[in-house]
């Protein structure tokens, strides 16, 4: 049986149109790109369509400038029954010289689902190296994190 995709980077040009009123790609554009890329790790991955469940941890670090080469790079970083836990990085640099440097990182959670719209399950993934381990129990430590959170966070929707 072939092994799932764990990982894939996907690259744009920043376009004028990508532009806030600063004279920078605005955080929107920059959130966009994420999600097609953690869309496509984890169709990748699963096999299966596949919707965003959870978005946080967003850092942007640096702006990105139009013209642009923007590279997002994402993996699999943890499963669960049917979520899949992914590690997104964007990285940006001027296409003539490719001297990369990081804008921004985050987390997102994607969801395999079927027609209906109910979770299916995905392939478990089992971290190998020392580095994919480490990458492995943050998102663990990130779960515990995020359900804490999240019971804090309901005193804005009661």
């Amino acid at each position: 049986m072939k092994q799932p995709q764990r990982d894939i980077t996907l690259r744009f040009l920043a376009e004028p149109q990508d532009v806030n009123f600063g004279g920078k790609v605005h955080g929107g554009a920059v959130m966009k790109w994420i999600d097609l890329a953690a869309y496509a790790c984890a169709a990748g991955w699963s096999g299966r369509y596949c919707v965003t469940a959870y978005a946080g941890g967003i850092r942007f670090v640096a702006p990105i400038h139009v013209g642009s080469l923007v590279e997002v790079e994402a993996k699999v970083i943890y499963t669960g029954k049917s979520s899949m836990h992914i590690a997104l990085k964007v990285n940006a640099c001027d296409p003539k010289s490719l001297n990369r440097r990081l804008t921004t990182h985050c987390i997102v959670i994607m969801v395999a689902v079927d027609q209906n719209g109910q979770s299916e399950r995905v392939p478990e993934w089992i971290p190998k190296t020392t580095a994919d381990k480490k990458e492995h129990d943050s998102a663990i430590k990130l779960m515990e994190m995020r359900k804490n959170i999240g019971e804090e966070m309901q005193i804005f929707v009661e």
